[in-house]
């Protein structure tokens, strides 16, 4: 089993390569390396695209169990202060996937040299930060060839304590979509409004519109959430606003209520068309599944990991967190769960720094865990 030390090590090397979506090739590179040290006869390799699937050999197998883990950055400036900081600018491993790759590595090399009677399917999937991998992959012969009879995956999680692992049966992870927005009026002078469509007056009041989606066309006992993240137009203060885009997300419980929302976004938009005299494009972009646990899955894991002496289990609850591991649990049953990492600042955050003990929870977690299961 990898020491603590020699993981923390390849996390520290792996934090400083993060790339964007289906541009992984550093990343690639880095674990076709770790795994051309190991013996070649123990295990099979095939590349896709930008990632790779490594087949640990059972000794009798009857089934193929799997392990996910995604190995994209985000675009995110990295303000951490370490001494090991992404090396790429304007990128950073700012979601923990540099912790997920580690564990997996460590997950493969185990089982290498500890031998089990399954055959164990680790997945490194590219693209789950956009516009999303898991889908494409799924689809690929590669993929079909050694398609797994169960599935798991983990999640950092900032807010809970190294050494807490967290999940629950059923729904864990949102429904989501991105949401692109362009607006096209008409420029003008400042002194002459009359004259002009002004794209910042509409745009402004498409944001306050979208929540009355929420408050008025989602069941209050469902949950759903609109969230414009940007917005961006016009030149200078002096000249009205000829285009206006706007850039968000959409999350949502219920396959249901994502299309619900989507219809009155749809409708909102053509009546800005209407009412300020303008165009409008809607892009849904990146568009995730629902992270629905299989039930008697994910008890049987909440027992085992309750059980195991080095764990602090507790039962999560709902998030509206998008995750693309929902694609391949809408195929395969399995579950994914939290690990604890304890950072003062969130995912997706330029400070993010979470603990790096977790990844020997989760090492002993899942070879126990599959050892279990094989």
């Amino acid at each position: 089993m990898l020491s603590l030390e020699k993981m923390t090590a390849i996390r520290r090397d792996l934090h400083q390569i993060p790339e964007l979506g289906f541009q992984e090739f550093k990343t690639q590179k880095y674990l076709l390396q770790f795994f051309e040290q190991l013996p070649a006869d123990r295990y099979e390799l095939k590349k896709w695209r930008t990632g790779l699937l490594v087949k640990v050999k059972g000794t009798n197998p009857s089934k193929i169990m799997g392990y996910r883990a995604d190995i994209d950055g985000l675009p995110i400036t990295e303000e951490t202060g370490y001494s090991f900081s992404s090396a790429h600018e304007g990128m950073m491993h700012a979601c923990g996937h540099d912790f997920h790759m580690t564990i997996g590595l460590a997950i493969a090399e185990h089982f290498i040299f500890h031998p089990i009677a399954d055959d164990l399917l680790v997945i490194f999937q590219p693209a789950e930060e956009g516009p999303g991998g898991a889908k494409p992959m799924m689809e690929s012969k590669e993929f079909l060839d050694w398609k797994p009879d169960f599935i798991t995956a983990l999640h950092i999680a900032p807010d809970l304590t190294p050494g807490t692992i967290g999940t629950k049966p059923g729904l864990l992870f949102a429904n989501t979509s991105e949401l692109f927005i362009d607006l096209k009026g008409k420029g003008g002078h400042a002194a002459y409004p009359h004259t002009a469509k002004d794209m910042i007056v509409a745009a402004s009041q498409l944001v306050g519109q979208f929540q009355t989606i929420i408050s008025r066309n989602v069941d209050p006992l469902d949950s759903a959430v609109i969230t414009v993240g940007k917005i961006t137009g016009g030149t200078v203060q002096n000249i009205i606003a000829e285009n206006a885009r706007l850039e968000g997300t959409i999350r949502t419980l219920s396959a249901q209520s994502m299309g619900k929302v989507k219809e009155r976004i749809e409708a909102l938009v053509k009546g800005l068309e209407m009412g300020y005299e303008c165009e409008a494009k809607i892009d849904y972009g990146a568009m995730y599944y629902q992270v629905f646990n299989e039930p008697e899955l994910t008890q049987e894991f909440m027992e085992f990991a309750d059980g195991l002496s080095f764990v602090q289990f507790e039962e999560s609850k709902e998030a509206m967190t998008g995750e693309d591991f929902g694609y391949f649990l809408s195929e395969i049953p399995g579950f994914m769960f939290w690990l604890g990492t304890g950072s003062e600042y969130g995912l997706h955050h330029s400070r993010l720094q979470p603990d790096e003990t977790a990844m020997e929870t989760a090492l002993r977690t899942m070879t126990e865990y599959f050892s279990f299961k094989s």
